[in-house]
């Protein structure tokens, strides 16, 4: 059974995904709002909440990663306990990648060969997000 990587964000959810969908190059991503439920006591909507993101998906490489944003009052925190590891056999894409995530991010590692990868590195991107890009060695 595959491990979901599951990325919460305060609103800003949806330009998240479509950034995520670019930087990877997948299909568009299919977004539920909040709005698309049916109402519910409990969670009673609002225009600020209406049009948070209550579930998105997107395919890198095969591999699903899930979105949402919290719902307003709910905790929030950003943290450095979630990273996602992409590796990939194809260089060019892991370098197109990690340039497009360290716009208004943070490198933590540049791309370079190590013991595991002929290239690889490690960036915050402007969201708060680690990722540790890596080309497959040897096709493992």
């Amino acid at each position: 059974m595959p491990v979901h990587v599951y990325l919460t964000f305060n609103g800003d959810c949806e330009e998240a995904v479509l950034y995520y969908a670019d930087v990877f190059q997948t299909e568009k991503p299919e977004i539920m709002y909040f709005k698309d439920v049916p109402p519910s006591d409990e969670m009673p909507l609002t225009k600020e909440t209406e049009n948070l993101v209550l579930h998105a998906r997107i395919q890198i490489d095969g591999n699903p990663i899930m979105f949402s944003d919290v719902f307003p009052g709910m905790d929030y925190t950003i943290g450095n306990n979630i990273n996602v590891t992409v590796v990939h056999h194809d260089e060019e894409y892991i370098r197109n990648a990690f340039e497009k995530l360290g716009v208004n991010g943070k490198v933590g590692m540049e791309l370079q060969e190590t013991f595991w990868s002929p290239c690889y590195g490690s960036v915050t991107d402007k969201f708060g997000v680690e990722w540790q890009l890596s080309v497959e060695k040897d096709g493992n």
